[in-house]
């Protein structure tokens, strides 16, 4: 009966086997940066586009399994057979798609419901829930450390020269005689995993698999990302409505005033 019920859902589906409600992850790409108006309060959003899914799940890992713990593995975006080795064709092909240009495996607490060959889409989330945004942000090179760490620098006069932006001492003279671990200094900035927490999901285009979140996500246009919902406490949007009865410093109740040629009630 389950069967029956599931084929009858995919078919309803466009032949699309969804992931249960539960799971609330999915990869994307970053699309670029736009700006519209909330569908609840009209206000104009700085927002960023990504394109999100569809994602098969290729694999359920379960910590019952021999590989002791639980996972999804999720791919996104297609790609040429050539490009992957047989190991991983072999893998796309019992999940039933094409070959996936990216697949990242995603922790989960609840797997109930999930198996190879469900596809997660965008309609996953809606307007007003909370999300956290992962990528590898931009690589910059090498940097010095005002613009690494923000150091201030020292002062341009009394014969500085070229010493304005150098970092100053770095280690003890007399009782270690090094430099110790973590030291900030010079060095690469940038190119590592980020996260932006808690982004408010201003619209989803279901038909596109586009999700607009609020403000500025890691990574460069055409990089990967991961969607997850936030972990803060607060997952959802909620709009505080505003009382109109008008009080005055007591607290009491000001009635409005009868305006003239208005008939008393």
């Amino acid at each position: 009966m389950s069967e029956q019920t599931t084929e009858a859902t995919a078919t309803a589906n466009g032949g699309v086997k969804k992931t249960p409600a539960t799971f609330r992850a999915i990869l994307g790409e970053k699309i670029g940066m736009t700006q519209i108006f909330h569908p609840k309060d009209q206000n104009l959003y700085g927002v960023t586009v990504i394109q999100a899914g569809p994602c098969p799940v290729l694999r359920v890992k379960t910590a019952a399994s021999k590989d002791g713990y639980d996972a999804v593995q999720l791919g996104f975006g297609t790609i040429k057979d050539k490009s992957r080795n047989s190991a991983q064709l072999g893998q796309f092909k019992s999940a039933g798609v094409g070959a996936q240009k990216y697949v990242r495996e995603i922790r989960a607490a609840n797997l109930a419901g999930l198996e190879a060959g469900q596809t997660v889409l965008a309609e996953t989330f809606k307007t007003g829930d909370y999300v956290d945004v992962q990528g590898v942000c931009k690589g910059k090179g090498f940097a010095g450390v005002m613009k690494r760490h923000n150091f201030k620098g020292l002062p341009a006069s009394h014969g500085a020269s070229d010493k304005q932006r150098s970092p100053g001492s770095l280690a003890s003279r007399r009782s270690l005689g090094r430099v110790m671990p973590g030291q900030r200094m010079a060095g690469h900035l940038g190119n590592v995993i980020t996260s932006t927490i808690k982004i408010e999901v201003v619209s989803v285009d279901a038909e596109k698999n586009l999700i607009y979140v609020a403000g500025a996500v890691p990574g460069p246009r055409g990089g990967l990302v991961t969607i997850y919902e936030t972990v803060k406490n607060k997952k959802t949007r909620v709009d505080v409505v505003r009382s109109t009865i008008k009080k005055d410093k007591m607290g009491n109740i000001i009635k409005a005033a009868v305006k003239p040629g208005a008939a008393k009630k």
